[in-house]
């Protein structure tokens, strides 16, 4: 600061002299009367006083800039400091043994992610790795779909990192979602967006999948029975060895999947797009499906 003040006062004392000169003896004697010196000479200091005036307004511009520059990273600062501080206490909660406590530091993790660009990749991983490690697919051992209530009554934290992270925003940075061999029996994904995610020998039996996006995730081997997914879209999705047995898959959107394998034992298969869709000899269509209109189809 004290160098400034130098800078300035040096600007102030050596720019108006060098820009407009004293007038010198030679100058003064060529003009002929001495008020019309008189009246050079006051000319010539006024127009000195008028650079140190535009100095000085430059200079009060340049501290009202670096005033607002000052403010607006304290600003930041602070701000930072309040998303740390919540960051810090909904992983508190996340912790909690109250599940109460659970979802409401879920929700407090997605309006981090919301304001902070930033921490939507850790929130992301975060909220993934809370759903493997609370649902995990226990394998051939686990009760039938049929006898579970919804995932909202059983396990409510864990549906509400599913709400969360179905309706994310995507960032750019972030590593492809995991939520490989997870039981999310019974779950709600109504109109959610799981795109190009890593899904891999889950459980999706009975769910809602209602409108729900997956295209270009990789749902190999996962477990879709019984789930209502009336215009869910699996667009270059690669659904090998996936189970749609009596899913109902009216309107829904299989374009360019890679359904090798898949046993499509669907309801309502007619009415799903197909075009494009990559078949074997292992697929498994329902009974009377007119496959050959699948082929013409492309």
């Amino acid at each position: 600061m004290t160098a400034f003040v130098v800078v300035v006062l040096a600007a102030l004392l050596l720019v108006p002299p060098l820009l407009y000169p004293r007038l010198t003896d030679a100058e003064l004697r060529a003009v002929s009367t001495a008020d019309a010196r008189i009246q050079l000479q006051q000319a010539q200091s006024q127009l000195q006083n008028n650079v140190r005036a535009t100095l000085l307004q430059a200079v009060a511009g340049l501290l009202v800039i670096a005033g607002a520059v000052a403010t607006w990273r304290q600003v930041q600062v602070n701000r930072e400091g309040q998303v740390t501080e919540r960051f810090t206490r909904a992983i508190d909660q996340l912790g909690s043994d109250n599940i109460d406590v659970r979802i409401g530091g879920i929700y407090a993790l997605e309006r981090v992610a919301r304001n902070s660009a930033a921490d939507r990749p850790q929130v992301q991983y975060i909220l993934a790795a809370f759903i493997r490690r609370h649902a995990p697919w226990p394998g051939e051992s686990a009760p039938d779909a049929g006898s579970l209530p919804w995932l909202y009554v059983r396990a409510p934290d864990v549906q509400a990192c599913v709400n969360v992270l179905c309706r994310r925003t995507p960032a750019p940075d972030a590593l492809r979602l995991y939520l490989s061999r997870v039981d999310l029996r019974s779950a709600n994904l109504d109109h959610g967006k799981l795109l190009d995610a890593q899904i891999r020998h889950a459980n999706l039996a009975r769910s809602w999948l209602v409108g729900a996006k997956f295209d270009k995730s990789d749902l190999c081997h996962t477990d879709f029975g019984g789930t209502r997914a009336i215009q869910a879209r699996f667009v270059g999705s690669v659904l090998r060895g996936a189970n749609f047995a009596d899913a109902d898959v009216a309107g829904a959107d299989f374009r360019r999947a890679d359904l090798r394998g898949a046993d499509l034992r669907a309801r309502n298969l007619d009415e799903a797009d197909l075009t494009g869709a990559l078949v074997d000899e292992k697929t498994v269509w329902p009974e009377g499906f007119d496959r050959e209109a699948v082929r013409l189809a492309g």
